[in-house]
């Protein structure tokens, strides 16, 4: 998440105060194609989040070139969390959770795992809370696009939206403990010696 998301907003603001929107927002696009070309020439996996956000990233510094418009530049993003928190329910809904799915992308969750029961169960009631989340930062943070100058919306939307999604991780990993504790799993962090 730091190489896919929190670096390349860092470097749009960084370059947008010394070169102007269209410096940050090539540069925010070269910060993600050249972590995407690292890991290919060093020969090691991308992670999906990285894929999808350089290509979230391809599509929005093209709007923003094209426009020259800030206001369009962020509202793509804040839309995004309106598409992932319906991706979410509906995944819960028909009972293949994406969340799951990222999880053991992440964490690399064995089937033998994430196919219990339990466990199913708790990856589809935490899509839900996923997706309220997603529409929560994506509501509050279209709010403050709609009336805050742009320098006040970065800081803003990114330690509202970065404090929102710690507190749901931190909450997210202490429940899923407590269904795994719940089911018998002994989870144990560190090597398997």
């Amino acid at each position: 998440m730091l190489e896919a998301a929190v670096v390349p907003l860092g470097v749009f603001t960084a370059v947008f105060a010394l070169a102007g929107l269209d410096g940050g927002l090539l540069a925010a696009l070269g910060w993600s194609l050249a972590a995407i070309s690292a890991r290919l020439v060093r020969r090691r996996p991308v992670p999906a989040v990285l894929w999808l956000t350089s290509a979230l990233l391809v599509v929005r510094t093209a709007v923003g070139l094209a426009t020259g418009d800030l206001v369009l530049y962020f509202l793509q993003p804040t839309a995004q969390n309106f598409v992932i928190a319906t991706v979410l329910l509906v995944s819960a809904w028909l009972r293949r959770p994406m969340l799951g799915k990222l999880a053991a992308e992440f964490c690399g969750l064995p089937a033998v795992l994430t196919g219990r029961p339990r466990v199913r169960l708790f990856f589809g009631r935490a899509s839900v809370l996923w997706a309220l989340i997603f529409l929560t930062n994506g509501a509050v943070t279209l709010w403050v696009l709609a009336t805050a100058p742009i320098g006040q919306f970065l800081a803003v939307s990114t330690a509202g939206s970065y404090s929102l999604v710690l507190a749901g991780a931190a909450f997210s990993l202490l429940w899923f403990r407590r269904v795994l504790r719940r089911d018998g799993v002994r989870v144990r962090l560190g090597s398997a010696d």
